[in-house]
């Protein structure tokens, strides 16, 4: 199914452990570590599958960012 029927239906695509791991360039065992640990993307079973939605993805990427040590506060004096 393309993204402009799922956009249709309301739906979001989502990933498969395998494309998550491609996508990030790490082995698939990488994806399952990180969730055995509570560290990886929050997923969902499809049968014996586990599916990631895109936006999941995203946040949890986002929530990885290390904070930009080059910016300062304001009026601060370091």
């Amino acid at each position: 199914m393309d993204t402009q029927t799922l956009s249709r239906l309301g739906l979001e695509p989502v990933l498969t452990t395998s494309e998550l791991a491609e996508y990030l360039g790490v082995h698939v065992q990488a994806i399952y570590d990180l969730r055995n640990d509570g560290r990886g993307p929050t997923g969902f079973r499809v049968g014996r599958e586990i599916r990631y939605h895109v936006s999941d993805v995203l946040s949890w990427l986002e929530s990885l960012r290390e904070p930009d040590r080059s910016r300062r506060a304001v009026g601060s004096d370091l």
